[in-house]
This record gives C-alpha cells, structure tokens and sequence, in this order.
C-alpha cells in the first residue's frame, strides 16, 4: 500500500512542559530550543514590563541542547552489488525512475518486479488513475513491500525513447522527486538506496544526476547508497 506520512507521525518526547523553559524540537542534528508560546500575564510578560516601571525583571535561562549538532553526511556511498536488496540496518527506501506513459516492463523495475509486486501494481493503479491524483513528471509515491523497506517510485522520464528533445530524462523532475523524498526519509529515519537512477534507459547523465542526489539528500541529512552492478 502507498506510503502515508500521517501514519507514521512518531511523537516527540523531548517536549517541554515546563512553561519557565522554550520548548524544545528535535530534527536531525538534536533538539533545537524554539519560543514557547505564554499567555498573557505570564511572569516573562511582567519581566518585559519590568524596564519600564523600575521592577527588577524576572530573567530566564534556555535549556541547552542534550545532544550536540551532528554534520549533514557527505559524499555518496557506492557500492557493488543490488539496489533491490540494500545492506543497511534499519528503515530503507528504495528509489528509482518511472516514466509518465505508464511502462514498466525494463530496465532496473524488471529487477524490482521479480522481488515485489506491489510497486508495479501500485505505479500502474496511480498512472490509471492520473486524471483523478497527482501522477506527473516530478512527483513521487512510496510503496511499502516490507516491514521496514519502501520502493519510491519517482516519476522523471518523459516517455520511452529518444526524440528530437533528446533522451526521456528530465532533470528538473529529478530535483523535484529527489527533494519530495527527501521529508519521507528523515521521516521514517531510513537510508535511501538506488541505481544509478535516470542513467540507463532514461538516457541520463551521472555526472549531472549526482549533484541533484548531493544537493536534495545528503546536503539535507540523508545517508545514499548507490549500487553498480557488477
């Protein structure tokens, strides 16, 4: 079934309840002291006053992060071996390149089809069903086919062969695809693995697809593994 972010909300223990304190956030790198909203008469509000009519304002200290800011990863990790069956512990997403005509018979979703059902079955419904959903150049659907594994099915081919525009690739579909994945992993907490994604039938270029990968996923936290075959 299509993957939905609401149903994997997880709650946010690091909370405050201690309205004397900013609250706090966590993201990827730890939590983050944020303003906590006080009502009116709060005693910050009086400290505020405070300048004003003599009174000693009432001062308050922010709680430090408990855990210190952690880099973004950086470079791509590669690897020799299968895309479908990635080598990592945890959550995983699986990401490859669909095209907007509704094909799905070669290339790398042949090696996909042989382990899953469900993200040819699912990519197909969402391509019927286009005139009713968001199926486009650009968007992207995460089936899951695991308990801890997704297939991202990116849609950022235009058609199937070569023409007068030159090959089925769109690199703007890429960045879009890659930068609406990107909020669904740090979501789930997963790493995100992939061929070399737009250069095979697609007729893409690595050289111009790796920075669109650096930029939307491990500039923003993100851990990629990409696989070659061997």
């Amino acid at each position: 079934m299509p993957y939905r972010v609401e149903d994997w909300r997880r709650s946010n223990n690091d909370l405050q309840d201690d309205e004397n304190f900013p609250q706090e956030q966590t993201g990827w790198g730890g939590p983050v002291a944020v303003p906590s909203r006080r009502p009116t008469g709060h005693p910050s509000s009086t400290a505020r006053q405070g300048s004003r009519t003599g009174v000693e304002p009432v001062r308050y200290r922010a709680r430090m992060p408990t855990s210190p800011r952690v880099p973004p990863p950086t470079g791509l990790r590669i690897s020799r071996g299968d895309a479908t069956s990635p080598q990592a512990p945890g959550p995983k997403i699986i990401a490859h390149v669909c095209n907007n005509r509704g094909g799905w018979g070669k290339g790398f979703v042949l090696a996909l089809s042989r382990r899953w059902p469900e993200p040819e079955r699912d990519y197909r419904a969402w391509h019927r069903e286009r005139a009713r959903n968001d199926f486009a150049l650009g968007a992207v659907r995460l089936v899951q086919v695991s308990s801890d594994t997704w297939v991202a099915n990116m849609v950022a081919q235009h058609g199937t062969r070569r023409g007068s525009g030159g090959p089925p690739i769109r690199y703007e579909a890429v960045a879009s695809c890659l930068r609406a994945l990107n909020p669904h992993a740090l979501e789930l907490g997963a790493t995100v693995h992939m061929p070399r994604i737009g250069c095979g039938l697609a007729g893409g270029e690595w050289d111009r697809i790796q920075p669109l990968v650096e930029r939307e996923l491990l500039a923003r936290g993100v851990v990629v593994t990409v696989y070659d075959t061997d």
